[in-house]
């Protein structure tokens, strides 16, 4: 019937059987032929018949439009049967934390993208504990988190360390003194991470060990917030050194200081995925170029 009804689609955009038979490459009584046993199986009239001249009924326009869904769900069924073949990705489900999502996904997800444009990334954002339980799942195929973990059935390959600098507006008081220490962080106004969050808890735990009352002024969950408001409560904050680029420093007028107590709170982000060998071909792809991004050349 498909064939059927790619014949009776050629039919109308040729508005004549004599040419559709033409580029058919079939007779013009096979073509009539084929076109009668669409309309008996059918049960209705595809055409009005004026001589030679044809015209759509109301239920031949309804039949055309089916027509040319069918061509189109074909046409994509072929062209992702024809990239499984050659061992393309097609979907891949990435997990990974907001805060990861802001720092380590954006280098990563372009260089996926640029080398495999036809492939299609699925995003499932979640606290460390969530990515992780997706993983062990199946909900995931892959994901990356902000902490080196040991979980029965999962690889855990660390990709690169990281941690806290204390960023304020270069205009800001504290960009003067020659050596900052945790003191200085005292009664400092200050925008933190929301609380529940893995950087909160952190620097929470941070400011307990080192006596630091800083003044919160805001509480937020997204890096980009946080820099944009930086210069204009002129307070400081506690952020990844990962997510500190150059373009984002000098293109925000912002600078980021190293407090030697801020080493305490160095961690390692972390490609995870099921350790069975059960990975489709779009996930090895992803961890491949995964390891490229972040390890080659590391050494």
């Amino acid at each position: 019937m498909f064939d059927d009804l790619d014949i009776f689609a050629a039919v109308v955009e040729h508005s004549s059987l004599n040419r559709a038979s033409r580029q058919l490459n079939l007779s013009q009584p096979a073509l009539s032929r084929k076109i009668s046993k669409l309309e008996e199986r059918l049960g209705v009239s595809l055409f009005n018949r004026f001589g030679k001249r044809l015209e759509l009924t109301e239920v031949g326009r309804l039949t055309y439009t089916y027509a040319l869904e069918q061509r189109q769900q074909r046409s994509k069924f072929l062209e992702a049967l024809s990239k499984f073949k050659e061992g393309e990705p097609q979907l891949v489900t990435l997990g990974a934390s907001l805060t990861t999502l802001q720092t380590t996904l954006p280098p990563l997800v372009n260089a996926y993208m640029n080398k495999y444009p036809a492939a299609e990334l699925k995003l499932i954002t979640g606290k460390t504990h969530e990515i992780v339980s997706a993983v062990n799942e199946g909900k995931c195929d892959v994901g990356i988190i902000a902490s080196s973990i040991q979980e029965p059935g999962l690889r855990c390959i660390p990709l690169f360390e990281d941690q806290l600098r204390l960023v304020v507006s270069e205009h800001h008081p504290l960009t003067l003194t020659a050596k900052l220490t945790m003191e200085h962080l005292s009664r400092l106004p200050m925008i933190l991470f929301s609380k529940g969050t893995w950087y909160r808890r952190m620097t929470d735990e941070l400011f307990q060990r080192c006596g630091v009352d800083p003044d919160v002024r805001m509480e937020i969950d997204s890096f980009e917030a946080i820099v944009r408001l930086l210069p204009t409560i002129k307070a400081a904050a506690l952020l990844p050194k990962s997510y500190l680029r150059p373009e984002l420093l000098n293109g925000g007028g912002l600078v980021s200081l190293h407090i030697k107590e801020l080493e305490q709170t160095q961690r390692t982000t972390c490609l995870i995925y099921q350790g069975s060998g059960g990975l489709s071909t779009a996930a090895r792809c992803l961890v491949q170029v995964t390891e490229e991004v972040f390890l080659d050349g590391r050494e």
